[in-house]
């Protein structure tokens, strides 16, 4: 049979911090992309920007679990 693989809770918590951070830089500088008449990169930003936030969310609460 095969051996279940291990998870490294702590990696995983931290590499999922890490994209939290990503995503909330990307948020919070999002309107500078709508104040300039660049409103195609500022929606993308934010689009990015919310799903670095669901994967960065998922990684830490899957982290938890552990």
């Amino acid at each position: 049979m095969a051996e279940p693989r291990t998870r490294n809770a702590r990696r995983e918590r931290l590499v999922g911090l890490f994209v939290l951070g990503v995503a909330v830089v990307l948020l919070l500088s999002s309107p500078t992309w709508f104040s300039s008449d660049r409103g195609t990169v500022g929606i993308a930003q934010v689009v990015v920007g919310l799903l670095l936030a669901g994967v960065g969310g998922f990684l830490v609460k899957r982290s938890s679990t552990a």
